[in-house]
């Protein structure tokens, strides 16, 4: 008997792409990028370089991304493996959108 699993991935345009990044990741790294360069959460992860060259490959969905992030439930957010609370990264979702 063959399994397969099949892959949740976000439901709009680019939503694969984030998947595979990882919704807190982008945001983590976005922020370090324009908002603090000396927040270094994103560094955590082991395959970082693979998300980050993901992350430039699709530029053109960042707004995108951001938007449908913004909209997310902080109980969602918090899953993550960077130690970043929901209510935290919505903060920042919001300060990277205003730049």
């Amino acid at each position: 008997m063959v399994t397969k699993f099949h892959r949740h991935t976000f439901p709009f345009e680019g939503g694969e792409q984030l998947t595979t990044i990882g919704a807190t990741f982008l945001v983590s790294y976005l922020y370090h990028r324009y908002i603090d360069s000396e927040h270094d959460n994103w560094t955590k992860i082991k395959t970082k370089e693979s998300r980050i060259s993901v992350i430039k490959r699709n530029e053109r969905h960042h707004k995108t991304w951001l938007r449908h992030i913004e909209n997310m439930k902080a109980a969602n957010l918090n899953r993550n493996t960077l130690g970043l609370h929901g209510p935290e990264i919505l903060e920042m979702t919001k300060a990277i959108k205003s730049v």
